[in-house]
């Protein structure tokens, strides 16, 4: 195992920049650099074609914006849970409920009034556009992520107020989007992981929420959700090749977790996100999943 303290550096490091975001991101390119030397010669990426479903309109400092929600087959739908369990999760803030989406790139148009204005699209599994289709609540959290994807991945500040186009399923034209050919498996993918902290007692520290998922055939990330830290002081992280063990500050969190895969634990990075509270974890393979 990696001894906490080689870690821990590294999570100060990253909170005392005040650049939570860019810094993991300074990790991970590290991690991953040797990675990408040994990608295979397979494309990397996909195109596709989305298929146009409903407009809805808002508006930023700079103007009218128009967001496209589209739908492909060649996008993977979100974990299978009913609306009763959906809600639960979002009421308990659990961050692990993730709708794959495709964010394109913004295109000037011109609205009914011939007014300059920018067009969004947004693509998801067509199977769950469907089921989005006969519930407002699905319909209501698509719109939520997409703006809020957008958002970030764009640095904007949309208007959280919107409505939707009645007579137009799109606005200006729905572009081709280059998607991962190799889709993130879902956590459920990776095999069973065995979680010992499912047998300590329910006093004590609390198990925090574990997102993991593969970002490329050699390289896992983990997001551990810390809601109840404000940085990274007294975290404390231990990686070996199949198992990943966190202990919180004043016994606030414990976490125990057995991953069936080879981790490189030499070459794993760590950084705690302030803005998401969030513990974001790079872990390079040392062998390639099947």
């Amino acid at each position: 195992m990696v001894d906490s303290k080689l870690l821990v550096p590294e999570l100060n490091e990253a909170e005392a920049m005040g650049a939570e975001t860019a810094r993991f991101e300074e990790l991970l390119l590290q991690a991953s650099k040797e990675l990408q030397q040994a990608q295979t010669s397979r494309p990397q990426s996909t195109q596709i074609q989305p298929q146009p479903g409903f407009c809805i309109k808002t508006n930023s400092s700079q103007g009218k914006v128009f967001i496209n929600i589209c739908h492909s087959p060649s996008i993977p739908p979100p974990a299978d849970v009913t609306e009763d369990e959906l809600l639960q999760m979002l009421e308990e803030d659990q961050a692990g409920f993730r709708i794959p989406m495709s964010l394109g790139e913004p295109h000037a148009e011109l609205d009914a009034k011939s007014q300059g204005c920018t067009a969004y699209d947004v693509a998801v599994n067509s199977d769950f556009y469907r089921r989005m289709q006969n519930s407002d609540f699905l319909r209501e959290l698509v719109i939520t992520i997409a703006r809020e994807g957008l958002e970030d991945k764009y640095s904007l500040q949309l208007n959280p107020e919107w409505r939707m186009l009645k007579n137009r399923p799109f606005m200006g034209s729905i572009s081709q989007q280059n998607i991962r050919s190799q889709q993130r498996p879902r956590i459920q993918e990776l095999g069973n992981l065995y979680t010992a902290d499912s047998l300590r007692p329910e006093e004590g520290p609390e198990k925090p929420h574990l997102n993991l998922w593969l970002e490329a055939p050699d390289l896992l990330l983990a997001e551990i959700d810390l809601p109840k830290l404000d940085g990274a002081p007294g975290l404390s992280l231990e990686i070996g090749e199949n198992r990943l063990v966190m202990g919180g500050p004043q016994q606030l969190y414990h976490l125990d977790v057995y991953v069936p895969l080879q981790i490189n634990s030499d070459k794993s990075k760590a950084a705690f996100h302030w803005k998401r509270r969030q513990l974001m974890v790079a872990m390079p393979l040392l062998s390639v999943p099947s």
